[in-house]
């Protein structure tokens, strides 16, 4: 593949992203990095999703709990990884192992039937979950060891948008193709769409050392020998600097009230999906076609949106958009919690998360150490994300079990979400002051 020409690039996005000399072809090869993951995720998520379902309901906390153990288990491994060797080489072991494990699901669904089956499927939901954080976290944290916070800001909006294209595309070709195709060859093209990622980020490492050469007036950008290093440091490394900084400490925060608050909606689709569709395939498609139109609203926000915002109000205002959407969406589904409601909640929820939330957390990370933002981000970004789904799920179940209605949660929520919107504008306000601090 021909690399994307930096003097051709900003003029091709000029009318959609501000790029300065040398970004264009950074910001290509990043949008095709992300694009494939999420397209491979996306695949398989509603397939994730129906299996979730198939094993039942009821069951939905106890695979939340196996998540979180097998997210417990994978991130020292990780960490090690880190600690050992240079960027370019942990980045596509982690990636190479995750595609190995897809081809030993693709085997499983194929031979396993009736019970073996259904438990297939619950090991595939778990995977799907440890998988989902750890591909799109590792992306991540590459982009934050590449840019600047300025550039961060700049980007990371745009650099998103692959995301939400990737998240079209992969849930277009399974609504339309997991039943005539069948559960293995999605999966086999997911791992190839994996493949291409790791293509990807080798070319965007080998073209980093542009960013070493900025423009005037703009902060430097890391060593162009950042790849080849190894970050070193311990393997509970993530663990032990989250919980001792202030400022990673208020991001754990941040992501356990995001988790806990998202997995009381999670729940409320699981049941209403349950009781409103028989036929597994069925399930599939409307996962699918959710995705879909999540993705299809998210990005003319990211594209034309993020980047501005961000730029004109700020890390503050960016970051609390999200939870103010939820601290009134839970509102609203305390006074009326109708089906409708719940599904409109969700969508304008996970499409806001996409297009604000999400760039303006990354740009969080850009005025860290490099050891924090793989380790650390990796932890938060897993652990403590799935932490927050167990509490959650958990939650969700003993409010079902006293016999408390989708009202009562909501309820329970709205005071959670006030305190998220203080968090997020604390961290915005303490991310500008270390980015000043750092300035030259």
């Amino acid at each position: 593949m021909a690399e994307p020409s930096p003097a051709a690039s900003p003029s091709l996005l000029s009318r959609v992203v501000s790029l300065r000399p040398g970004e264009g072809a950074l910001v290509a090869w990043a949008w095709l990095y992300l694009f494939s993951v999420f397209t491979a995720y996306y695949v398989i998520r509603p397939i994730r999703d129906e299996a979730g379902v198939a094993g039942g309901v009821e069951n939905l906390a106890w695979l939340f709990s196996g998540t979180l153990v097998a997210m417990m288990a994978v991130n020292p491994p990780f960490a090690a990884l880190v600690a050992s060797l240079p960027r370019k080489r942990f980045i596509g072991l982690t990636y190479r192992f995750f595609m190995l494990n897809l081809a030993v699901f693709l085997v499983l669904f194929q031979v396993a039937t009736g019970d073996a089956n259904v438990w297939v499927g619950r090991a595939f939901f778990i995977w799907t979950s440890v998988f989902n954080l750890f591909v799109v976290s590792v992306f991540w944290s590459f982009m934050a060891d590449l840019f600047t916070n300025e550039q961060g800001k700049r980007v990371f909006g745009f650099i998103a948008a692959a995301a939400t294209v990737g998240g079209i595309v992969g849930s277009y070709v399974t609504a339309s193709a997991v039943e005539s195709l069948g559960v293995p060859a999605l999966l086999l093209g997911a791992a190839l769409l994996l493949e291409l990622g790791v293509f990807a980020s080798k070319r965007l490492g080998a073209i980093a050392p542009a960013l070493a050469t900025p423009a005037k007036g703009v902060e430097p950008a890391p060593a162009a020998d950042a790849g080849t290093k190894v970050i070193g440091g311990g393997v509970l490394s993530g663990l032990t600097h989250a919980l001792s900084s202030p400022y990673l400490l208020n991001i754990c925060l941040y992501m356990l009230l995001y988790t806990i608050l998202s997995t009381f909606l999670y729940f409320q689709q699981a049941a209403i999906v349950d009781a409103s569709f028989a036929d597994r395939a069925a399930r599939r498609v409307f996962f699918a076609r959710v995705d879909f139109w999540v993705n299809v609203l998210t990005l003319g926000a990211q594209v034309f949106l993020t980047g501005r915002v961000t730029r004109g109000l700020g890390v503050p205002a960016t970051l609390t958009v999200v939870p103010a959407i939820t601290a009134v969406g839970f509102l609203w589904l305390g006074l009326a919690p109708t089906v409708a409601v719940v599904v409109g909640f969700l969508m304008l929820r996970r499409s806001g998360n996409f297009a604000f939330a999400r760039p303006s957390r990354e740009v969080l990370f850009t005025v860290v150490s490099r050891e924090d933002k793989y380790k650390a981000k990796n932890f938060i970004d897993t652990v403590v994300y799935r932490l927050g789904d167990q509490v959650g799920a958990w939650a969700s179940s003993l409010v079902a079990m006293a016999g408390l209605g989708t009202g009562a949660i909501a309820w329970a929520a709205v005071p959670l979400a006030l305190a998220w919107v203080a968090n997020a504008w604390w961290l915005g306000r303490r991310q500008e002051t270390m980015a000043a601090e750092d300035r030259p």
